[in-house]
């Protein structure tokens, strides 16, 4: 990972990415979140390398809903940086936790425990694999 890529949050010219690679929000529910700072883009230079999008969990708890590192530049780096500036962003807001889920099929999994998270549940919903549900505290 090069040195200096930068963190921000997204604007309304950082759409067009995330809409052609996130299948997960719509449109209009994208632009609706970026108010709300609740997108974070990561560049190196010119270069969009990824993005994080978060909500909160019962509405007082931060959740991140999507971590993506583009192709070409993953397993470089990039998703700790995203998710480390993320968690010191939550943990100046005054948050005490963060959570986040991947599905039991995916790699994800590993990834997260890597970086000090840790399994506290589950979901199985028809047809589909389980979702694991993983916190990590933010207080020392």
């Amino acid at each position: 990972m090069r040195k200096n890529s930068t963190i921000r949050y997204a604007d309304l010219h950082d759409l067009p990415v995330p809409q052609a690679h996130d299948a997960h929000i719509s449109e209009c529910e994208l632009r609706n979140i970026l108010p709300a700072k609740r997108v974070l883009v990561l560049e190196q230079g010119d270069t969009f390398i990824g993005w994080l999008r978060y909500g909160l969990f019962w509405d007082n708890i931060p959740f991140l809903n999507m971590l993506y590192i583009l192709d070409g530049y993953r397993r470089q780096g990039y998703g700790v940086k995203l998710v480390s500036f993320w968690e010191a962003e939550m943990a100046k807001a005054g948050y005490r936790q963060v959570l986040t889920s991947t599905q039991s099929d995916e790699q994800a999994q590993f990834f997260y425990r890597a970086i000090g998270y840790t399994e506290c549940g589950a979901l199985l919903l028809p047809k589909e694999p389980l979702e694991m549900f993983f916190i990590k505290s933010l207080v020392q």
